[in-house]
C-alpha cells in the first residue's frame, strides 16, 4: 500500500478520533472520518504494546494493511480510517483478520458488497 494512503501525524489521528465515528467488534475498533475533498482513502494504525512484542505488533499491522489493500475497491474512498487492534487480533491469521475487518467496515456502512468503480486507479 502506497504511503499516500497512510495517516502518520498525531494531529491527524486526533482529528479522526474527535470528529469521526467509531465502530467496534471483539478484535478491532474502526474510526471513520468523512473527507469529501480527498480523492482516496487514508488509513492509520494503532497497535498497543499490550498486543505483544514488536514482531507481533508489526505482523498485525502488516495483516491490516494487506486486508485494506485487497478490499480498497469495496471501500468508500473519501474517508480517513483509523484501526485500533485489540488483544485477540494477535492470534488471528490473515483470513480471520480479513473477515473481522470486513465485519467492522460493514457495521460502519463503508463496505460495499460489490466493487465501487474508481476512476483514479494508478
Amino acid at each position: 500500500m502506497n504511503k499516500k494512503y497512510r495517516i502518520k501525524k498525531n494531529d491527524e489521528f486526533q482529528k479522526v478520533f474527535k470528529a469521526g465515528s467509531s465502530f467496534a467488534n471483539r478484535q478491532f475498533v474502526l474510526y471513520v472520518l468523512d473527507k469529501p475533498e480527498q480523492d482516496h482513502f487514508r488509513i492509520g494504525l494503532s497497535v498497543s504494546k499490550r498486543i505483544g512484542n514488536a514482531v507481533t505488533r508489526n505482523r498485525v499491522k502488516r495483516l491490516i494493511r494487506e486486508v485494506f489493500s485487497q478490499i480498497q475497491d469495496h471501500l468508500d474512498m473519501h474517508k480517513d480510517y483509523v484501526v485500533i487492534a485489540r488483544k485477540p487480533s494477535s492470534d488471528m491469521d490473515f483470513h480471520q483478520t480479513k473477515s473481522s475487518l470486513i465485519h467492522v467496515c460493514k457495521r460502519a456502512k463503508v463496505y460495499q458488497q460489490y466493487p465501487v468503480k474508481n476512476v483514479d486507479k494508478k
